[in-house]
């Protein structure tokens, strides 16, 4: 049960965001990541890429917004940490090894903190999304299996295939993945919403149906 109080009532006003900066931020590592493995075919030198890739992002994302959303910052520094590990030790297997670490962590608070009777996604995408707690605690305990099986896809996808189809996986795979689902659940965010129409919320948005929390890679 979320410890946030129920739906009802106006909703608050939203802020408006730029939305191009918000996308530099969500993708800004994995896309110089990308670039940097096709220059260079070697993970090692594209952990360099990724690590100057995810701090501009960060910082410009910050300068031009004030703020950073806590799920996109987090894994902005997992990327700075896992390149920079990787740089060091010259080794890609801590490239590897990110986004299982990104995606059991994010898995693990949302479905922790379920088990706690805290909705983390609520706190994170309340002021976006309307919906009743039931739905909320539904949506939640999805993503976060959904981030626990990415997990161990990529788990599988790095120990057995090539490093080619595994940077392509990270790049394309996960990102591919993560989208389909996020459209997945427009059904249900569209009945959370209605329902809470029904209890004194604000009138139901379709468009609000697409949003989702930022991609984790």
């Amino acid at each position: 049960m979320s410890d946030m109080p129920p739906v009802s009532g106006p909703a608050p006003a939203r802020k408006k965001s730029h939305g191009w900066i918000r996308t530099a931020v969500d993708f800004g590592g994995l896309l110089a990541f990308f670039i940097g493995y096709l220059t260079t075919h070697s993970l090692v030198a594209a952990a360099w890429w990724l690590v100057a890739g995810s701090a501009i992002a960060i910082v410009v994302g910050f300068i031009v917004e004030k703020r950073l959303a806590p799920m996109p910052l987090i894994s902005g520094v997992l990327a700075l940490v896992f390149g920079t590990l990787t740089v060091f030790f010259k080794d890609p297997i801590f490239l590897k090894l990110k986004p299982t670490i990104t995606m059991t962590l994010f898995g693990v608070i949302l479905l922790g903190g379920l088990a706690a009777r805290k909705n983390f996604l609520k706190q994170l995408m309340g002021s976006e999304l309307v919906m009743t707690d039931a739905v909320w605690r539904t949506f939640t305990l999805r993503y976060g299996l959904f981030f626990l099986a990415v997990a161990v896809l990529n788990e599988i996808v790095w120990r057995n295939l090539s490093e080619e189809v595994w940077a392509t996986f990270k790049v394309f795979g996960i990102l591919g993945l993560t989208i389909l689902f996020s459209l997945s659940q427009a059904p249900l965010i569209m009945r959370g919403m209605k329902e809470a129409e029904t209890q004194g919320g604000p009138p139901v948005d379709p468009e609000d149906a697409k949003s989702a929390p930022p991609v984790i890679e």
